[in-house]
């Protein structure tokens, strides 16, 4: 099933119901984390909002340092993908004036996961992410993705996830 917002006539979101739905799930949003190189946290171009690849990062600390499969376990690592998420929500809130109803449909979540040449299970990891914004936002969380095995990742981290918005 494929979707297009060009013609979105679905109601908008609820603010309050959203920042609810993320409390529900045991979270606080954090404050959006500064860049830690040179590039911009999200970038707008058109109804697209780009939000720059998130570590996962709580309380000025990794959450999880090191390869997937013999540092960091899989529940840790799903964890991390989940962290890297409500950071990304933390700046698209920033970015929205805390408007959510500006925001139309997560378009895609690329996940990378720093991992042992052996691990095959990334995309149970990215469902830490998927999941997440299935649970906060519905059907306009469900998304397209990409989970990816690499070496390594900045800092250290065991996860960093991208994602692509659809906002008004």
């Amino acid at each position: 099933m494929t979707t297009s917002n060009d013609d979105d006539s679905r109601p908008l979101l609820d603010p309050a119901a959203v920042e609810q739905a993320i409390r529900d799930e045991g979270y606080l949003l954090p404050d959006p984390p500064e860049p830690v190189a040179a590039y911009v946290p999200c970038q707008r171009a058109g109804s697209m909002l780009f939000v720059s690849g998130q570590l996962p990062f709580t309380a000025g600390q990794l959450l999880a340092k090191g390869l997937v499969d013999t540092e960091v376990d899989d529940e840790h690592a799903r964890e991390a993908a989940r962290q890297c998420t409500l950071n990304a929500l933390a700046i698209v809130k920033r970015h929205l004036g805390g408007d959510w109803s500006r925001l139309r449909q997560v378009v895609r979540v690329g996940c990378f996961v720093a991992a042992t040449p052996e691990f095959t299970g990334h995309s149970l990891v990215a469902n830490g992410a998927s999941d997440l914004l299935v649970d906060v936002f519905g059907e306009r969380g469900r998304h397209a993705r990409a989970a990816v095995g690499v070496s390594s990742l900045p800092l250290g981290a065991a996860v960093e996830v991208e994602f692509l918005f659809d906002v008004r």
